[in-house]
């Protein structure tokens, strides 16, 4: 078990300005992204096109703090699925039909489920779209194949120990078929 650390939940930044370095396999990415964390790049970003075993590792990024979402947005579901039929079956509205008890907590077991599971599942959703800013549909393309069949490193203008010919030269240097610098947009 591991306990929830604040930069587990990162958010998203949009890709403004910076260099972004395309790679042909998935182990060439793991490969430079191991290099790009050694040479002390930080916000760094690998773009795939689906998902790579060992990058997180590769990069140095936290496990995600998505699954403490869920795990409190589940608690929250029993608890609420839990009191709302004991206050309406015991308090609320109590009908005894047939003698059994006003707070038969196993004929709550059903919706107490239910409860639980649409709530971890709609606020982890929810949690997930706003780290990651979606929806952005004016959101800017960096590289037509990076959906299909390439994959990338970004490293962005801000990050430490950032110098735009020395970034391109390095991601060059560890296998970049294509390094391009991109400006922000006017």
């Amino acid at each position: 078990m591991y306990l929830p650390k604040l930069e587990q939940f990162y958010k998203y930044k949009e890709m403004e300005a910076g260099v972004l370095g395309i790679f042909d396999s998935p182990s060439a990415i793991i490969e430079a992204a191991e290099k790009t964390k050694v040479k002390g790049y930080e916000g760094f970003d690998c773009l795939l096109p689906y998902p790579v075993h060992g990058i997180d590792e590769a990069m140095g990024t936290p496990r995600s703090g998505l699954p403490w979402v869920t795990f409190f947005a589940g608690l929250f579901g029993c608890t609420i699925g839990i009191s709302f039929q004991y206050l309406t079956h015991s308090i609320d509205w109590p009908l005894n039909i047939a003698g059994k008890a006003l707070n038969a907590w196993y004929a709550y077991v059903p919706i107490i489920f239910e409860l639980t599971v649409f709530s971890a599942g709609i606020y982890t959703v929810v949690s997930l779209l706003f780290l990651a800013g979606l929806p952005k549909p004016g959101r800017r393309i960096l590289h037509k194949d990076l959906t299909s069949h390439k994959f990338g490193i970004w490293v962005p203008k801000d990050a430490k120990g950032y110098n735009e010919t020395e970034v391109v030269s390095f991601l060059k240097s560890i296998g970049g078929t294509e390094v391009t610098v991109v400006q922000p947009e006017k």
